[in-house]
């Protein structure tokens, strides 16, 4: 796959597929809502068990082919980010150098993303592409991890403006653990962000952004998740918010976006 960018997208697919045929069940890849409800009634049995969906940080994998948006969505990705560290043939990047809109081609494949119910990703758009995007979203758009103006300038840190119109979409914001996310690297950082958030647009419309890639410094890993929701109690909010906070609202935004079956 050295020299196509789609093709390598497709062979990392098969391994999740592949890891998945090999877990004996334990771990399941979730393409429509069906699958995905039979799996929360399952872990609800049995929590031994973790669910994958498949996404595309950029669109860069499509290499300028609106058709490729298919080959993408057959080998089981149904979150589609638009751009990740720099500009592509769809749009800019918050980090590119030209940081600009939609292109024509970008157009196409929001409009062929959303007949495909697949979730569009907002995290490393550029201000214009999000306003673009925003402009012509008929669905719920996603943010999977990122920061807020509100509690932390930064390039990529979404104005109070964008969290407004993404929940206006019915869309999630997921909040991140890293330094240019939060202004720092501890658990006070992204409770703040959190309950700045869940203030501006409501807890329905926040999730956890962690960005657990092996790249950046965060306070805790995965085992640490526990002191996040003593701080999320700490911050006011009530068991069933910090639920919604910690998963539910982005079960809730899959089970309506996700594709029927």
């Amino acid at each position: 796959t050295w020299g196509s960018l789609l093709q390598r997208a497709l062979y990392q697919a098969e391994k999740l597929h592949q890891a998945a045929d090999a877990s004996d069940g334990r771990l399941v890849l979730i393409r429509n809502r069906a699958e995905l409800a039979r799996f929360v009634e399952a872990w609800r049995q049995d929590p031994q068990r973790v669910a994958a969906l498949l996404a595309t940080e950029g669109l860069q994998p499509i290499e300028g082919k609106l058709e490729n948006v298919d080959a993408l969505y057959d080998a089981g990705f149904r979150i589609a980010g638009l751009t990740h560290f720099f500009d592509n043939e769809v749009g800019g990047s918050a980090h590119g150098l030209e940081k600009g809109g939609l292109t024509p081609l970008g157009r196409q494949v929001i409009e062929r993303l959303e007949e495909k119910a697949m979730l569009v990703d907002l995290a490393h758009a550029s201000r214009p592409l999000i306003d673009d995007v925003l402009a012509m979203a008929t669905r719920p758009v996603l943010v999977s991890h990122t920061g807020v103006e509100g509690t932390c300038p930064g390039t990529r840190n979404l104005s109070d403006k964008h969290l407004q119109a993404i929940a206006a979409t019915g869309g999630v914001i997921g909040i991140g653990y890293w330094s240019t996310a939060v202004c720092d690297t501890s658990v006070a950082a992204i409770v703040r962000a959190i309950r700045y958030t869940a203030d501006k647009v409501g807890v329905a419309h926040v999730a956890l952004g962690s960005d657990f890639n092996g790249t950046v410094h965060t306070p805790f890993d995965v085992t640490g998740l526990a002191q996040l929701t003593e701080g999320l109690q700490g911050a006011g909010f009530s068991p069933a918010e910090i639920a919604a906070i910690m998963g539910g609202n982005v079960q809730r935004l899959l089970l309506a976006s996700l594709p029927a079956k």
